[in-house]
C-alpha cells in the first residue's frame, strides 16, 4: 500500500538561478526556471526525499505581462495581471503550456510531455492543477483542438444568467473595478457588457482585493434568483462539457491526479458526474480538492473527491501548537473530528497559499516545524504534502514586487529562491542548517514511505492515558503508536525549546487493538539509528528522552527478547 508524499513545486521559480532579483523585475530581469530544469538527476534526488508525487503547480498558460504575440499568444491588458508574472490561478487557455517555462517557446507542449516521461521515467507520479472556478479576464485559447468552442464564444451577453452560458453578465454595464484601468498603458483595459468576478463578485465594480484579475465560470448556478441560489443541471451545462474536454485532454497525456483549485465553489453535482467521466476512460486519475469548509468534507468526498486539503483543522491546529497557542492536546481533538474520513485527508504545513514555517509570521525557525512534520506524515495512512523549498528551511521573507514581505514564497512575481538553488543547483552552497533540515525531512518521509506499520498499520493516539504531569508535558508532547503485523512503532513529537525526560504510558486497551504482546523488546529510533531496549507494559511507563523541537521514532519487533 503507497502513502503518498506530494511535492509541490512553484515550477516557475524552481529551476531559476538568475540572483538578480530586481523588485518589480520582468521575466528579463530576473529570470524564470523552465520545465528542462527538472532532469532525471533533479528528480531523482526528489523522489530520495521520499516523494511519490509531485504537482507541478502553475504549468498551464496564465496570465502574464511578458510580450509573447510574436509566436500567436495574445497579449493581456497588464491592468488585469497581477504582478509581472501573473498569478497561475488566472488561466488564459486551459489547452496551452505557459511559455515562460520552456526553452523553446514553440516546443513548449513537447517540453512538457517530455516532463511527463521524465517524472514517470524516476518512479514519480505527475499532478497538475485544474481551476474549475476562474479563467483570466482576458481568456481566449489558440491552442484548443478543433471542433471545441472557446468559453464565452456562444454566450448571450445580454442575459445576466443563463445555464448554457459559460459566464456571468452585467448586460449594460461597463467593468468598473476600483484599480488602475491603465497600468501604464495609453488606453485602460475595457471590458463590455462586465463579466462576474471569480470570488463570486456579481458587480461590474470588483474592489481591489477581490480576484479582479478572474472572471466567475458559470457552472448552472443562479446566484441572483430573487427567490435565492437556484440550481440548473438539466440538461448539462455547457461549462460541464467544456471541463470534461479539457480533463480528458490532461488525462490522456499521462496525468495522474489534479489538484482542483477552490473546489468548494464549484458545485458538488458537477464534481460526481465529471469524476466519473473522467474515471471510464482514465480509471486511476485522481482528485485532490481545495475544500476549506469542514461541514462539506463528506460531500465533497462523496462527489468523488479522493482527497481534500485539511487547512480548517489539522493544518491549522499544528500551526497553533508550533507557535504555542494550543496545547498539543488538540491534534487529538482534530483527528477525531474527521475520523470516519481519515483516509481522505490530506496533512500539510506549507502550500503555496501559506506562510512558510521559518517566516516571522510563523515559527520564526524551520527547526520548530519538525515535531509537527512528524506528526502530520507518520500519524496516519493518508497523505502529506510539502512544499519545495520547506525542507531546506525557506523563510519567505522577500519584498519581490507585487508579492510584499509577508512570509510567503512569491506566486505573482519572476523571481529566484536560495534554498531552492542550494538544494537542486549549487549543493555546496547549502549551509550547515540547511543540510540538518533536509536531513530530518528524508528520514521522516522515507519512514513514512517505506515502513509498513505507516504505510498500511492501525493508529492508536496515545494523549488520554498521558496528561500533563511532572514527566509528560501534554501541552508540548504529542505520542501515538503505529503498529501492523510484524511491527510497532512509538512516535513521540516535542513541541517545546526544551529537551524533555518523558514517562508514556500505553494503556491494556492499546495492546488489545494493536494486538501487542508486554514484555522485553529490541528497538531503533529511526531517527538516529540508537538501539533502544525497553520494557512494553501496561502498569510501567517507557522511559524516552527526547530534544527540543525533535522527537523520537521508536521502531519494534513485536517478538519478545529471549
Amino acid at each position: 500500500m503507497e502513502k503518498a508524499i506530494i511535492y509541490q513545486i512553484f515550477t516557475r521559480l524552481f529551476g531559476n538561478t538568475n540572483t538578480t532579483r530586481k523588485h518589480n523585475g520582468t521575466l528579463t530581469d530576473n529570470g524564470c526556471g523552465k520545465l528542462n530544469a527538472f532532469t532525471p538527476a533533479v528528480l531523482r534526488r526528489i523522489k530520495e526525499l521520499g516523494a511519490t508525487h509531485v504537482w507541478y503547480t502553475g504549468v498551464i498558460r496564465h496570465a502574464t505581462t511578458t510580450d509573447y504575440t510574436r509566436y500567436g499568444i495574445p497579449r493581456q491588458h497588464p491592468a488585469v495581471v497581477k504582478g509581472n508574472a501573473g498569478s497561475p490561478y488566472a488561466i488564459t487557455d486551459y489547452y496551452d503550456i505557459d511559455p515562460d517555462l520552456a526553452t523553446n517557446v514553440e516546443k513548449r507542449m513537447n517540453e512538457f510531455e517530455s516532463l511527463v516521461k521524465r517524472t514517470h521515467k524516476a518512479g514519480l507520479k505527475m499532478i497538475i492543477d485544474f481551476v474549475p472556478n476562474h479563467v483570466a479576464r482576458q481568456y481566449k485559447s489558440t491552442a484548443k483542438p478543433k471542433g471545441i468552442a472557446d468559453f464565452g464564444e456562444n454566450d448571450n451577453t445580454g442575459m445576466q444568467f443563463s445555464p448554457q452560458n459559460n459566464f456571468y453578465y452585467c448586460p449594460e454595464q461597463s467593468f468598473a473595478a476600483d484599480i488602475d484601468l491603465y497600468h501604464g498603458e495609453e488606453l485602460p483595459y475595457e471590458e463590455f457588457p462586465a463579466k462576474a468576478t471569480g470570488n463570486d463578485c456579481f458587480g461590474n465594480r470588483p474592489g481591489r482585493n477581490d480576484w479582479y484579475e478572474t472572471v466567475k465560470l458559470n457552472y448552472g448556478v443562479d446566484y441572483c434568483d430573487a427567490g435565492g441560489v437556484s440550481t440548473h443541471f438539466s440538461p448539462t451545462p455547457d461549462t460541464w462539457k467544456k471541463m470534461l474536454d479539457i480533463l480528458l485532454f490532461w488525462a490522456g497525456k499521462g496525468i495522474d491526479a489534479f489538484r482542483c483549485d477552490m473546489a468548494e465553489m464549484v458545485p458538488s453535482a458537477f464534481w460526481q458526474w465529471v469524476t466519473t467521466e473522467v474515471r471510464k476512460k482514465h480509471h486511476n486519475v485522481k482528485f485532490i480538492g481545495e475544500v476549506y469548509n469542514p461541514g462539506r468534507y463528506r460531500e465533497y468526498i462523496n462527489a468523488g473527491f479522493d482527497y481534500l486539503y485539511d487547512k480548517v483543522g489539522m493544518y491549522d491546529s499544528l500551526r497553533d501548537v508550533v507557535c504555542g497557542h494550543r496545547s498539543a492536546t488538540d491534534i487529538t481533538r482534530q483527528w477525531q473530528t474527521n475520523d470516519d474520513i481519515a483516509d481522505h485527508m490530506l496533512y500539510f504545513l506549507e502550500n503555496h497559499d501559506e506562510q512558510r514555517i521559518a517566516s516571522d509570521f510563523f515559527a520564526g525557525d524551520a527547526r520548530k516545524g519538525i515535531p509537527a512534520l512528524m506528526t502530520s506524515a507518520l500519524m496516519r495512512t493518508n497523505p502529506f504534502m510539502l512544499y519545495a523549498g520547506q525542507e531546506y528551511g525557506e523563510r519567505g521573507m522577500d519584498e519581490e514586487g507585487f508579492s510584499g514581505r509577508d512570509g510567503r514564497t512569491t506566486i505573482f512575481d519572476y523571481w529566484s529562491v536560495d534554498s531552492l538553488i542550494h538544494g537542486y543547483s549549487s549543493r555546496r552552497q547549502l549551509t550547515k542548517e540547511e543540510k540538518s533540515i533536509e536531513a530530518t525531512y528524508k528520514k521522516v518521509l522515507n519512514i513514512a514511505t517505506s515502513e509498513n506499520a505507516v504505510t498500511e498499520g492501525k493508529s492508536f493516539d496515545l494523549m488520554y492515558v498521558n496528561p500533563t504531569s511532572a514527566d509528560f508535558n501534554a501541552d508540548r508532547q504529542y505520542v501515538f503508536l503505529r503498529s501492523n503485523e510484524d511491527d510497532l512503532m512509538i512516535v513521540l513529537a516535542n513541541f517545546s525549546d526544551e529537551s524533555s525526560d518523558c514517562k508514556v504510558n500505553i494503556p491494556q486497551h492499546a495492546f488489545n487493538y494493536l494486538n501487542l504482546k508486554k514484555g522485553i523488546m529490541e528497538g531503533t529510533d529511526l531517527l538516529n539509528g540508537e538501539k533502544i531496549t525497553i520494557t512494553l507494559s501496561d502498569t510501567d511507563p517507557l522511559n524516552l528522552s527526547v530534544e527540543a523541537w525533535s522527537g523520537r521514532v521508536i521502531k519494534i519487533s513485536k517478538r519478545i527478547k529471549q
